[in-house]
């Protein structure tokens, strides 16, 4: 998969289609924070589709918090890494899309072999997020941010250079990925390269590193 030449829809049919299995991270009542692994079964242009049974405590969590984070990873090989991480609002659809979603994922049929035992399986939409891709298996690093819904794509984490850089390229030298760069007499981070490690914003002897 080329990085470079990525849209939304791409980002999440390469979810739904080669990763395929996610951790969604939800939280209870309390706030306690708890993990499971989800099918992202199917993609849309009003979002991503998964399944779960009203039985199931991830059910009630959904239920008592809409807002879910979850990261799908594939590789075999932290270096051959590539990975999607989301971050939005689901909501329950109930049995609207079962059908369409046990055919184009068979293999449920095996789990849940009865119309009868699928009385028990609602499906849920995630139908707006802010999402990110991340790209291990190249060099320099390739990492973009995505959104879908009514989700404006944020830049949370991100290092920007602000006009008090005396351009003392002390950040150039700490930088592991070399994504820093001085050019027209401005030195400017190369944020789809950005490691997020903060070695800039440390060394920087102005303070001119910004974390946003």
């Amino acid at each position: 998969m080329d990085a470079r030449v990525m849209n939304t829809n791409t980002y999440l049919d390469f979810l739904t289609n080669q990763i395929h299995t996610v951790i969604i991270a939800t939280t209870d009542n309390l706030q306690n924070p708890s993990t499971c692994a989800i099918d992202i079964m199917d993609f849309d242009e009003q979002g991503l589709y998964f399944l779960t049974a009203k039985g199931k405590s991830f059910y009630e969590r959904l239920k008592q918090n809409d807002t879910i984070s979850l990261t799908g990873l594939q590789g075999n090989t932290t270096l051959s890494s590539q990975s999607v991480t989301i971050h939005g609002k689901v909501k329950e659809i109930g049995s609207f899309r079962l059908s369409a979603l046990f055919q184009k994922n068979p293999y449920m049929y095996d789990i849940y072999p009865t119309k009868e035992s699928r009385m028990a399986l609602t499906v849920f939409q995630i139908y707006q997020g802010n999402g990110e891709f991340f790209d291990l298996s190249v060099q320099p690093i390739f990492r973009e941010r995505f959104s879908f819904g009514s989700c404006e794509s944020k830049g949370a984490g991100l290092f920007y250079i602000n006009d008090d850089c005396i351009n003392c390229k002390k950040c150039i030298s700490v930088c592991p990925q070399k994504c820093i760069v001085y050019k027209n007499n401005k030195t400017t981070i190369l944020q789809k390269h950005c490691l997020h490690c903060g070695n800039c914003y440390n060394i920087c002897p102005v303070k001119a590193v910004e974390k946003e």
